[in-house]
């Protein structure tokens, strides 16, 4: 991977460090993140998935395997690897550092594990944001409140949202749930809407989401990452309401896309 100079706290020039989970506590969160029972009802809102929709988390995962392998041999990346999907299979989402623990626990006396979290939490989010993803953003802001809805953990997800600059750019809008899929009346109570518009690279999530909040929703799906290509996902579930190549072809939409007829 190639070396860079950005820095967490350093992505956006002139702009505040968004604060983490972690550092605010669960009602700070929600203040952050806009909850509150007198929120507006917005007409419409948009929600933006994270991994493989705006950041190319593909990318990240292939550049981890290529640390490990450098840094600690093919052994120690095939051992971590099945912690990983073991581990996935257990809670339902990607939990790297709750890997790496688990990698640590079985490995107790090699000393250049605790390294691995080094470069995970150094790692560079900011340079993994697929072309045109903010640009994306800021074009969807100018007609309705955009809104992060994500899924993981509560410390390595807030901080790759943090790192990448979307939670600045969001302006703290950001939800991470362990399934958001059946999170939507939370959704709802934070940020209600008469119509929303869901952009994920998950078929599976988009037709979840469809399933409860019917024609309430527009679902889009961007054909990034390793899901948005696999043939048994294609044929599994239903096509969502707009397909897109790209994050960035949303540029080439206007609001009446999105509006249902």
């Amino acid at each position: 991977m190639a070396a860079t100079t950005r820095n967490c706290d350093g992505l956006l020039p002139g702009s505040h460090a968004a604060p983490t989970l972690l550092q605010l506590g669960l009602a700070g969160w929600w203040q952050a993140s806009g909850g509150s029972v007198t929120s507006p009802v917005h007409d419409i809102i948009f929600l933006f998935d994270v991994d493989n929709t705006l950041l190319d988390n593909d990318r990240i995962q292939s550049d981890l395997s290529d640390h490990l392998l450098e840094a600690y041999g093919n052994q120690a990346r095939d051992h971590y690897w099945a912690i990983f999907e073991d581990l996935r299979n257990e809670l339902g989402y990607a939990d790297y550092l709750g890997a790496l623990e688990r990698y640590r626990l079985e490995e107790l006396h090699d000393p250049k594990v605790l390294r691995i979290a080094n470069w995970l939490i150094d790692y560079p989010f900011v340079d993994r944001l697929y072309p045109g993803a903010m640009e994306a953003v800021w074009h969807i802001r100018k007609w309705a409140p955009t809104v992060i809805l994500s899924d993981g953990d509560a410390v390595f997800q807030p901080r790759k949202v943090h790192c990448s600059g979307l939670w600045q750019t969001f302006e703290d809008r950001v939800l991470i749930y362990v399934h958001k899929e059946v999170e939507l009346a939370d959704v709802e109570r934070l940020f209600p809407a008469r119509h929303y518009v869901l952009i994920d690279d998950k078929l599976r999530i988009l037709d979840a989401v469809k399933r409860v909040w019917g024609d309430r929703v527009t679902t889009v799906f961007p054909r990034q990452g390793h899901y948005a290509v696999d043939p048994d996902v294609l044929a599994s579930y239903p096509p969502a309401d707009i397909t897109i190549e790209r994050i960035s072809d949303l540029m080439q939409h206007e609001l009446s896309s999105f509006v249902p007829r």
